[in-house]
């Protein structure tokens, strides 16, 4: 029996964010692309040194990325859509990513169901794959130097990347003009001395799986005449029904994910061919907890009987969470004790590898429980939330009109009424601002006057603009979900746990350890600021509760539905305090809520019916007057349309400008009732799109939208973009409503 740890991926902003900072260094051009592309090497170097010197026997090479990976695959494979044709190295590259003057950028969306986003590749008629591998291999090469004979590339399955991809063909025509390139490539890393390769297949975890059936064995036939052994890698969810076939495959291992889903009784009733190495994912790559030892060695246990040449890995790759856990010393030590990053994950798989191998660990596996018991000690539970979940009741979740009765009662506005989603740009000078704040170098009194202004400055922009309905800013937040969290019972924070949402955009989620409690209102003194300086409504605005879990590290100790309800509840509380404060608008938005739907078709009820309830228990104490917004981003959602109706919000304003308003015409085609806010314009590319474009983008819009129905908005918060940017942009939309509201009167007229 052979015990050896791997890797399927690692942390790739730096533990610094330096990959953020040389990226947008780049971009304001203060830096040299050699600059940036020397960060992106060094970050690549301490990746693969941290992964060695925790003794991990294969490393995953290739994963590092200036800003997606997917994006990288699509530039390698040639797949350039006509508009990036005049453009070449990074500025080809970074206009796809972020858009270039009348360039649109690529659609961006989430990958599977993490709060990772990919842009999605645009496959053209007659467009011709051209193989333009020289800088994965130059990267392969640096690898060797540092790795010898344990770096393994990792390459994204071409049936991945097609079933992610955007195209109006047949699929296998694609996959048979790309598959050619990929054996090329394999050819290219056996002759450089690789041993084995690993080809990333997530898409064999989906509802999609059997549907391309043919195309996998397919592929992987054809990639097995290169003679480089690969070993195929899934994460997320499990085999399901595919589980037989998929074993059969001419690869010489599988790895799969054994901290989601059932692949343990998958194997454990179908058994696994002998010869194969099984990856086994466990140790969890997509949450920050610390392994329970005697669980995990179960379960290896297991596996071992079953598929003796066993690999210990994590679950995923760790790009969804953290560099290091002990650099979190501000946290209490019961909690950061139980903490599992990056760097900690990786001595948690040479830990069990040893385990299991034989090696004496009873002491260290005592220490570990003892720390999960200490934990629990620090952390008991709150009685009063969990006795207020079990006292719900159906009424909780209705609001105490239906929509159309409640819509009378509710604010008169012009036709096409125009306002943002939320957030307003965060200078430096805000930034700073906050950083004083927290060090104590300004007083609460001094740094609540001086967001004031900030608030203050933007309704007046907003009047100016001529927007409709106004919102106050955001400047006192850094992240929509730390801001409620770290207000909230049961929430922790980090200072130095960032992870890539897309491009040079970090998070840091949130670690919901404990009960989740309201204390005191949280956003009421910066909404009544706003609308004491204006008679327009101001929108109250709230993170919801479902994109608070799908954003957040949470507990495994219970379901993440009950998790979902004790924030609602909280939030409901926040609700009713807008309201009392004199609020007629709040919006509360659910940009995660279908990232979170599982990867399999058969599990979405369940989780929609939980999700679907916690934000109508946030929202439906209100007052029929009292309208409900909500945002959603990203997201396609022709197939679940009849549960974003039972959110029975008053107003869904939505992403739309990079889908070709694929995401309004599935919204109409469904007869979607409630009013929609067309997104007309990208907040995520620098490109300020003219008054013309937004017309034309709103008469797509009104020719599938009845007009009472419509609102105009951004696609998401304006938080990442600069101030010359917003200000023309917001100027250009309102001109284009104010052009089509006068063609309707003279059309009326």
């Amino acid at each position: 029996m052979t015990i050896q740890t791997t890797t399927i991926g690692y942390a790739r902003m730096g533990k610094r964010r330096e990959l953020k900072k040389a990226l947008e260094s780049f971009w304001s051009g203060t830096t040299s692309a050699d600059a940036l592309f020397a960060m992106r090497q060094d970050l690549e170097t301490q990746a693969w040194q941290a992964q060695l010197d925790a003794g991990i026997d294969h490393i995953a090479v290739g994963d590092q990325t200036l800003y997606d990976h997917v994006l990288d695959w699509t530039v390698r494979l040639g797949l350039i859509p006509r508009r990036f044709h005049g453009l070449g190295g990074l500025d080809r590259y970074f206009a796809m990513a972020r858009g270039r003057d009348a360039l649109p950028a690529l659609e961006m969306t989430k990958w599977f169901d993490t709060n990772y986003h990919y842009l999605v590749p645009e496959l053209e008629d007659n467009m011709q794959p051209l193989g333009n591998f020289g800088e994965f291999l130059a990267m392969v090469q640096r690898s060797q130097a540092i790795l010898g004979d344990r770096a393994v590339p990792v390459v994204l399955s071409p049936v991945t990347l097609l079933a992610l991809s955007r195209h109006n063909g047949d699929l296998m025509a694609w996959l048979n003009q790309l598959l050619p390139l990929y054996v090329d490539l394999l050819t290219q890393l056996k002759a450089l001395g690789v041993k084995e390769v690993q080809l990333h297949e997530p898409i064999l975890v989906t509802s999609q799986a059997a549907d391309l059936k043919a195309a996998v064995q397919g592929t992987y036939h054809q990639l097995a005449s290169a003679g480089l052994p690969i070993q195929l890698v899934t994460y997320f969810d499990d085999l399901g029904v595919n589980y037989g076939w998929v074993t059969q495959l001419p690869v010489a291992g599988l790895s799969l994910d054994f901290t989601r889903g059932r692949n343990l009784d998958l194997l454990t009733t179908q058994g696994f061919p002998p010869g194969k190495i099984l990856g086994a994912g466990i140790v969890d790559g997509r949450n920050v907890w610390q392994i329970h030892p005697s669980v995990a060695l179960k379960t290896l246990e297991k596996l071992q009987a079953i598929a003796p040449h066993l690999r210990v890995q994590p679950s995923a790759s760790l790009q969804f969470v953290p560099h290091d856990a002990t650099l979190e010393t501000q946290l209490p030590e019961p909690l950061r004790h139980v903490l599992s990053f990056a760097e900690q994950k990786l001595a948690e798989v040479t830990f069990l590898a040893r385990t299991l191998a034989g090696d004496e660990t009873t002491t260290q596996q005592r220490a570990i429980e003892q720390q999960w018991q200490t934990f629990k000690q620090f952390n008991p539970p709150n009685v009063a939330v969990q006795s207020a979940i079990q006292k719900l009741t159906a009424t909780d979740f209705q609001r105490s009109l239906p929509y159309a009765l409640r819509l009378e009662k509710q604010i008169k506005l012009p036709p096409l009424p125009t306002t943002t989603i939320g957030s307003f740009p965060q200078t430096k000078d805000v930034r700073q601002l906050r950083v004083k704040y927290k060090k104590g170098e300004i007083s609460q009194a001094d740094y609540q006057a001086a967001i004031d202004v900030h608030i203050a400055d933007c309704i007046k922009l907003q009047e100016d603009i001529g927007l409709d309905v106004l919102v106050h800013g955001e400047f006192e937040r850094t992240d929509m979900v730390e801001y409620f969290g770290q207000q909230l019972n049961g929430f922790a924070f980090t200072v130095h746990g960032w992870v890539q949402s897309y491009g040079s955009r970090c998070v840091r989620p949130p670690i919901i350890y404990g009960d989740v409690a309201w204390l005191q209102p949280m956003t009421v003194r910066e909404f009544q600021v706003a609308q004491s300086l204006t008679t327009k409504p101001v929108k109250g605005m709230l993170t919801g509760p479902v994109t608070m879990i799908n954003w957040s590290f949470t507990r495994t100790d219970i379901p993440r539905r009950d998790q979902a309800m004790q924030i609602a509840l909280a939030l409901r509380e926040e609700v009713a305090s807008l309201e009392a404060a004199g609020a007629t608008m709040v919006q509360v938005d659910e940009p995660a809520l279908r990232e979170g739907l599982p990867l399999k078709v058969e599990r979405w009820q369940a989780y929609l019916n939980w999700a679907v309830d916690a934000f109508r228990l946030a929202t439906s104490a209100v007052k029929p007057e009292t309208q409900v917004h909500t945002h959603m981003c990203y997201s396609e959602f022709g197939d679940i349309i009849e549960h974003i109706e039972r959110l029975d919000a008053d107003v869904l304003s939505i992403e739309n400008s990079r889908s070709n308003n694929e995401t309004l015409f599935e919204i109409t085609e469904a007869g979607y009732r409630y009013q929609v806010g067309n997104g007309v314009y990208d907040v995520h590319s620098p490109v300020v799109p003219s008054v013309e474009e937004m017309v034309q983008q709103l008469r797509t819009g009104i020719d599938h939208l009845p007009i009472a129905q419509t609102w105009i908005n951004p696609d998401c918060g304006l938080k990442t973009r600069r101030w010359e940017e917003v200000v023309p942009a917001l100027k250009n939309m309102v001109a284009a409503t104010q052009a089509l509201r006068e063609e309707i009167q003279n059309a009326a007229d």
